[in-house]
Parts: C-alpha cells; structure tokens; sequence
C-alpha cells in the first residue's frame, strides 16, 4: 500500500504553516512546520489502516468520484478529515490524498 497526495494538497500543507503562524496557532514557524510534518507523517503511516467513510456529495462534486474520508484528531478541538480515493495500479494498492481540511472549515459540508 501506498499513500500518494496531489500536488494541491502538498500545497496546502505547506501555506499551511504560514497560515498556523498568521492566526497565531504558533509562534514559530519551527514549531508550526513540526505540526503539519507530523500530521503529514500520520496520513501517510496510518491511512490504510483509518476507517473509511464515503464522502458525502459536497466533496465528490468537487475532488471526484469514489471519494472517502478519514478522521485525524490532533488536539481535544481539532480534528483533520483527509479526502482519498483508492486505486489499484501494477498489483499494489494506492491511497491518493485529494483533499485536506480540519473540522473548523468544513464540519457544516458533512451532512448528508
């Protein structure tokens, strides 16, 4: 199995340590890069193994067919939901990362 992301998403994680510093969720840039390296690391170690939901119409309507998603809490306040499709390709299983966003954003687009 392997973890992949488009590159939207790995441009999303890195504006996403100057967005963490700008709303004052760090105060250094040092420690706002270690959150989203160690979130990133999450995804890709643990994402196979994360119950899967199929993303409801919002999300498929805007990052494609065959979407689900996953939870990743970080904090008591702040959990990630990470849009994937999946995908077979010479024998191996691939989990291709489409969409990142955390419950602060995007909680009200997960009613079905």
């Amino acid at each position: 199995m392997k973890v992949e992301t488009i590159p939207e998403v790995k441009q999303y994680l890195n504006d996403l340590i100057t967005i963490l510093i700008e709303k004052e969720y760090f105060g250094f840039e040092e420690t706002a890069k270690k959150y989203v390296d160690e979130l990133l690391d999450d995804i890709i170690s643990n994402l196979p193994t994360q119950l899967k939901r199929l993303a409801p119409k919002y999300f498929t309507d805007r990052y494609g067919e065959g979407l689900y998603y996953a939870v990743f809490p970080k904090s008591k306040r702040t959990q990630w939901y990470v849009f994937f499709r999946i995908y077979r390709k010479d024998k191996s299983l691939y989990y291709q990362v489409r969409y990142i966003a955390n419950n602060h954003t995007i909680t009200q687009f997960l009613t079905y």
